[in-house]
């Protein structure tokens, strides 16, 4: 393996994978992504992806990701000292290690379909936690509204850990028109649901309905939504966050499945 240096800002290789950090039309122009350390390039390849371009920064230990760039036969593996380094890390410890790396489309998961539907979750962090969760309840896919954040930024794809390689993503949809073509339970999570969502029969086909923090849903999906349900809660606080619900929602369809 061979390792090339890049000390400019001006190298048309940093200039890209510059652009990949920073703006969303180029990633999704492009169809790539920028993976930020070790466990997010283990788990790209684990999918079955192979990277373009693999960054190491000068002062990571070189022995340390031998294994991991051994499996990047393809890639082109550059250095770059830490301050060039850092302008592409999405953290302010930099873990220095760096990928560039096209889209995975993962193919569609069989069984009966449960289905995370998120409206405007503009937070990366939040994001990358709803589909990580979603991913390890067993859910068959996610659909993203237009006004969610892109889930293939650097903060997004650090806060799902793999979940985007695995879980299979619809993106800027039409959340109305989706739910009503959508041949099963959509249930939209309300702080005044109606119906509580443990009384509920989740082993058919489900889809899990949460908005943003500050708005909620929008009254255009609550009406689309088949049922509001709610999260019964006995402790001395009124709600919890769109993410935590969106887990015990997922997990409680989860649960029941296996019973």
């Amino acid at each position: 393996m061979n390792e090339h240096t890049v000390t400019s800002r001006d190298n048309p290789v940093f200039k890209r994978l510059k652009k990949l950090a920073d703006s969303a039309r180029t990633r999704r122009e492009a169809r790539m992504a920028l993976l930020d350390g070790e466990h997010l390039l283990a788990a790209y390849l684990d999918a079955g992806g192979q990277p373009q371009t693999v960054v190491r920064s000068a002062s990571m230990d070189a022995s340390r990701p031998l294994a991991l760039q051994a499996r990047c036969a393809g890639a082109r593996h550059l250095v770059m000292p830490d301050a060039l380094f850092a302008e592409l890390s999405p953290v302010a410890m930099p873990s220095g290690l760096l990928a560039e790396a096209a889209w995975l489309a993962p193919p569609d998961i069989p069984g009966t379909p449960l289905v995370a539907v998120l409206e405007d979750i503009r937070d990366p962090g939040n994001l990358g936690a709803m589909l990580r969760t979603a991913a390890a309840a067993g859910a068959t896919g996610a659909v993203l509204s237009r006004g969610c954040h892109d889930p293939w930024s650097p903060k997004a794809l650090r806060g799902g850990q793999g979940a985007q390689f695995v879980l299979p993503l619809e993106t800027v949809a039409d959340l109305p028109v989706w739910l009503a073509g959508f041949a099963g339970d959509s249930l939209a999570l309300a702080l005044d649901g109606a119906d509580n969502l443990y009384a509920r029969v989740l082993t058919g086909p489900v889809a899990v309905i949460v908005g943003n923090e500050g708005a909620g849903l929008s009254s255009a999906v609550h009406g689309a939504a088949r049922a509001r349900v709610g999260i019964p809660m006995t402790g001395r606080v009124e709600s919890l966050n769109a993410a935590a619900a969106l887990t015990v929602a997922l997990f409680e369809a989860a649960r029941q499945r296996m019973a």
